[in-house]
């Protein structure tokens, strides 16, 4: 009976450690700026990987191995979001989602050339800006940016603390974006150095959990949302994007005109390439991510043939998809 009681209270005794910890480990986090969070990322990545190799040839019971992944999605999630699951990171008074899309300016040399969107998205400790490839070098056009500039958030609590970061686009004369194999597709991505962000930089970012489908049906005439900085729209003095309400207008899952895109219908602005287009799950949150990363909005499209006296152009927006991004960004 003794042995019982004393094996009860040991239990007890673990469970108000855990508690402790699962208060400690966020307000750790939250003191740590992103570059520092993202080592940490690749680092535990590594441990865990190591311990779950000894466990599967330990003996031990089917339930130390579930406990195990789920504490090891579970800690990672609050490493990601740096903050309790379910809450916001560093408490920030707007949805991350804003604070995931990004404001790009392109250059050549000291001469502005064009405004777009772009979002930043998270592999492992890699942090990414994501655009569409146009952005990046348009031959068509004779658009040739040699750099490009992102806007970062300092403060997530005072949101008008705001700084800008350069981005070269070659060196050597080599570019340094990634893009798919399929040269149709209009998305790339561009590196982001940790050691380019600015002391105190809190980027959220995308991940691949946002990419999962989760079992949710994804069907024509779903509500989405489309987020980006419109010309003398947007927050000025926040630096926030406006999100377009959109739906989608054509067969999801389906390659339309044969391409790596589909359709949405939204009335959507000049300088809106490159941002994110999603959709809220039905969960709602309830297991992660409440936003699914669904597709890239490319608005140099020509979507179809128009001849002399057609009707104006029926305001469909074309959306690559989204689930090229863990190819992009995979490690090189």
């Amino acid at each position: 009976m003794k042995n019982l009681q004393e094996a009860t209270e040991r239990i007890c005794e673990l469970k108000g450690s855990l508690v402790a910890l699962d208060a400690l480990v966020p307000a750790l986090l939250q003191a740590l700026g992103a570059p520092t969070r993202a080592r940490l990322m690749a680092s535990f990545d590594a441990h865990a990987e190591a311990a779950r190799t000894v466990l599967l040839y330990a003996d031990v019971s089917d339930v130390v191995l579930a406990t195990f992944e789920r504490d090891v999605a579970r800690n990672r999630a609050i490493a990601l979001a740096g903050a309790l699951p379910g809450q916001q990171a560093a408490a920030s008074p707007v949805d991350a989602l804003l604070l995931a899309t990004a404001r790009v300016t392109t250059y050549a040399g000291t001469s502005v050339l064009t405004n777009a969107g772009g979002f930043f998205f998270r592999r492992g400790h890699q942090l990414f800006l994501v655009s569409s490839r146009h952005v990046f070098a348009d031959a068509a056009s004779c658009h040739r940016p040699d750099r490009l500039e992102v806007g970062v958030h300092t403060d997530p609590l005072d949101l008008a603390s705001y700084t800008v970061v350069a981005l070269s686009l070659y060196r050597r004369d080599v570019r340094q974006w990634r893009e798919a194999d399929d040269t149709q597709v209009d998305i790339a991505a561009l590196e982001i150095p940790a050691d380019s962000l600015p002391a105190g930089a809190e980027v959220q970012a995308f991940d691949d959990t946002h990419l999962e489908t989760r079992g949710e049906r994804i069907a024509t005439g779903d509500a989405l949302t489309i987020t980006g900085f419109a010309p003398g729209a947007h927050d000025t003095v926040h630096h926030l994007p406006v999100a377009r309400s959109a739906s989608l207008a054509s067969a999801y899952g389906v390659r339309f005109q044969g391409r790596g895109c589909f359709l949405t219908d939204a009335r959507t602005h000049c300088g809106s390439s490159g941002s994110p287009v999603l959709r809220r799950r039905l969960d709602d949150g309830a297991r992660g991510a409440s936003w699914q990363l669904i597709g890239v909005h490319s608005t140099r499209m020509d979507l179809c043939a128009h001849e002399p006296g057609d009707e104006p152009s029926p305001g469909l927006n074309g959306a690559w998809y989204a689930d090229v991004l863990p190819a992009l960004t995979a490690a090189a």
